[in-house]
């Protein structure tokens, strides 16, 4: 991801819902998921990551990549993404401001052919990273999966400025991120911070701010897909459930022998983590999940 200097804590197990979301089994994929309403039952016998991976190929087929391509992923995170285009034929550089997540994708990826990864700031890239030079038009494809709402809102429009820099005239942008519906504070949704302080972000851009943001820095928008329902409505779903399983003492047994990692939980740990799914749910009527194919033209317009 990136962000500010902390944002390392909401992705290990200084959040006790990270630490809950990894004993139901996140670990190299850190996005929500894709939810279709028949599979929503599997959640329980499969958890997450199907629904993860399937998110993730949907925010990939929208690159429309070919073999031999040189493709960004910004805010790879753990690297799966990553590992995905370089399964295709791309070479592909992942990018992330956190150490410890490039870390973990060098462990898991970096003796794959033609992927490599760089701790980098995506909103403020260097010259060169892992030996690829990072000059104009030198890429051709810059994805970005749920990662640009840490980025804060001038980070977000430098990392659409960067983006064109960086790509070729005819080359994509893929950026898939959590928004808001209108430009109302997420903190009038959010009033604790529960939720904005377990991930690590101050606020989240407006749907239709992000077309016009893109047009600034110089793209064409291609397509808008509203992923909220199967993404966010569904993920709220099953957050719910969970919160009022885990607020007995019986359905924490449950959850536990399903999930025996959720045995390491106190008292106050679940009584955190029902609080910070329940904020989680509160904020989403003010929230939709929307993916956003933006396109260099050809001619290399400049902003």
């Amino acid at each position: 991801m990136g962000g500010s200097g902390d944002l390392a804590s909401a992705y290990n197990d200084d959040s006790v819902l990270f630490r809950v979301l990894r004993h139901l089994g996140w670990d190299s994929l850190v996005d929500i998921g894709y939810f279709t309403l028949p599979t929503l039952p599997l959640v329980a016998l499969a958890g997450p990551v199907p629904f993860q991976r399937r998110l993730a190929r949907r925010s990939l087929a929208l690159l429309d990549t070919r073999p031999g391509q040189l493709v960004l992923d910004a805010g790879c995170g753990r690297g799966d993404t990553t590992a995905r285009l370089g399964a295709a034929g791309c070479r592909a550089l992942g990018v992330d401001s956190q150490p410890e997540q490039i870390d973990q994708a060098r462990r898991r990826f970096g003796g794959l052919s033609g992927v490599r990864f760089a701790v980098a700031d995506a909103t403020a890239l260097p010259r060169q990273a892992a030996r690829i030079p990072l000059t104009d038009g030198s890429f051709d494809r810059v994805h970005c999966l749920e990662a640009a709402f840490h980025f804060g809102h001038e980070g977000r429009r430098s990392f659409l400025s960067e983006s064109f820099r960086l790509l070729r005239p005819g080359g994509r942008l893929v950026l898939v991120d959590v928004t808001s519906r209108t430009d109302q504070p997420l903190g009038t949704l959010d009033p604790d911070g529960l939720v904005r302080g377990t991930w690590r972000f101050d606020d989240i851009e407006p749907c239709e701010r992000y077309p016009l943001m893109a047009s600034a820095a110089g793209f064409t928008t291609r397509r808008i897909l509203d992923w909220t329902t199967p993404v966010l409505h569904r993920a709220a779903q099953l957050c719910a459930l969970f919160a009022a399983t885990a607020s007995t003492r019986a359905g924490r047994r449950a959850l536990c022998l399903r999930w025996p990692g959720l045995r390491t939980l106190d008292a106050q740990d679940w009584d955190e983590v029902i609080a910070v799914v329940r904020a989680h749910r509160a904020i989403e009527r003010g929230t939709r999940y929307t993916a956003y194919v933006l396109d260099k033209p050809q001619g290399g317009v400049d902003p």
